[in-house]
């Protein structure tokens, strides 16, 4: 494909992805990619054949830190061309270039969860999708009275500097001791916050209005913010709006119930709808009637393990650990074989290949589904998709693998 070609890009996508919008009213908007790492196949006169991409998160969170990750994206096959091998093909020359770049992960979110995990990725993180009726009761949390909300249209030149910061900020979202939150992407490229601030009125879907923020301050300092559509909905019996929550980021639990108590009252609206929140996100445990709300849960970021002592190495373990893992991985297999994991909690860890007996066996999608801290490895032996060889091992490589804060992304990718 030949470089920045906007418009064939688009027209893969509207064919993979079938879109009611022209690819010009498309144009309308900031297309999000690093064209250096966009790969497609041409087919002739067709247009397209195969398409991917992939967003350069050089600090994407892991337990305890950060690892350079590829967050495959834009991934489509034409109708014409498909059943031809195209998309593992793709996969492939990911990879490779994932290692290429000294990217020891990469992660995605899969449009059909089927597909990933024959390729090494596990679903490392969960979502909650909530319905949140209006004026539900929220638990009082102290010092929240102390803050102060302004709602006002999100505009980038206001409201783009305080929304980068705040995302970015240690323990985000609202997150206990400053404890990082595994797979919380932050945009790191212009090109990604061209496109998070881009509004064409063609894109507003179901009525929704232009973007809003509401910001929570607390003696002038803003402490948090939530950006949101409402989508007005009038019935027989009166008013029953919605809510839509985007992003819901605050820094500690007091502005998180500040700023919740504000997007569960507006007027007009019947529920709240907040979108991709962690699963112990903190309105989970400030509802009084959380099964009111609906609770889903739906998977999140997957997970692949590209380099298996870079990865290992580069994260923290909350328990210490020693233990020989034995993997297994088809389409990277110089990472198969023993690899000796030792760490102390939250401290220091090496990975380092070893001739010794496995003491846990698994899979390269195991790993990655585990590599965050969201699932669990005994979870996973129970479901046979992990092996124990030594008596014990299982259970003090699970307490290391875990982590106190449950993983997630706040916006697909």
């Amino acid at each position: 494909m030949a470089a920045e070609s906007p418009d064939a890009m688009l027209d893969l996508d509207t064919w993979a992805f079938p879109d009611p919008h022209s690819v010009a009213e498309f144009d309308a908007l900031a297309l999000p990619v690093t064209w250096e790492r966009v790969v497609g196949v041409e087919a002739g006169e067709h247009g397209l054949a195969r398409l991917r991409a992939s967003y350069p998160f050089t600090e994407f969170p892991v337990p305890g830190g950060t690892l350079p990750t590829a967050g495959l994206t834009w991934v489509g096959v034409h109708p014409q061309h498909r059943r031809r091998g195209l998309l593992t093909a793709m996969i492939d020359e990911h990879l490779l270039h994932c290692r290429e770049r000294g990217e020891p992960l990469s992660a995605l979110f899969a449009a059909e969860t089927a597909i990933y995990g024959r390729f090494g990725y596990g679903k490392a993180a969960d979502d909650l999708r909530l319905t949140v009726p209006r004026g539900a009761a929220l638990r009082d949390v102290p010092g929240a009275e102390a803050h102060t909300v302004r709602i006002e249209h999100a505009d980038r030149a206001r409201h783009g500097e305080l929304v980068a910061r705040l995302h970015r900020a240690p323990g985000i979202p609202a997150t206990p001791g400053g404890l990082n939150r595994p797979g919380w992407a932050t945009r790191e490229t212009d090109a990604l916050w061209d496109s998070y601030w881009s509004d064409p009125k063609s894109f507003r879907t179901g009525s929704r209005e232009s973007l809003r923020v509401a910001v929570v301050e607390r003696d002038g300092e803003p402490r948090g913010y939530a950006t949101f559509r409402r989508t007005l909905d009038w019935q027989m019996t009166g008013p029953r709006g919605t809510v839509h929550a985007g992003d819901v980021v605050a820094l500690d639990a007091a502005a998180a119930r500040a700023l919740w108590g504000v997007l569960l009252d507006l007027d007009l609206m019947a529920t709240t709808e907040p979108f991709l929140l962690a699963t112990d996100d903190a309105i989970t445990s400030l509802l009084v009637d959380p099964r009111a709300a609906s609770p889903r849960v739906a998977d999140n970021v997957w997970v692949r393990v590209v380099d298996v002592a870079a990865a290992l190495a580069g994260r923290a373990y909350q328990a210490d650990v020693d233990v020989v893992l034995g993997l297994t991985d088809t389409r990277l297999p110089d990472n198969a074989g023993s690899w000796r994991l030792r760490a102390e909690a939250f401290g220091a860890a090496t990975c380092e290949r070893t001739d010794a007996d496995p003491d846990v066996t698994l899979d390269v999608r195991e790993l990655g589904a585990a590599y965050l801290g969201g699932a669990s490895l005994a979870a996973l032996a129970g479901a046979g998709l992990v092996g124990e060889r030594t008596p014990g091992a299982l259970a003090r490589a699970s307490a290391a693998f875990g982590w106190p804060v449950a993983p997630a992304c706040g916006w697909v990718f």
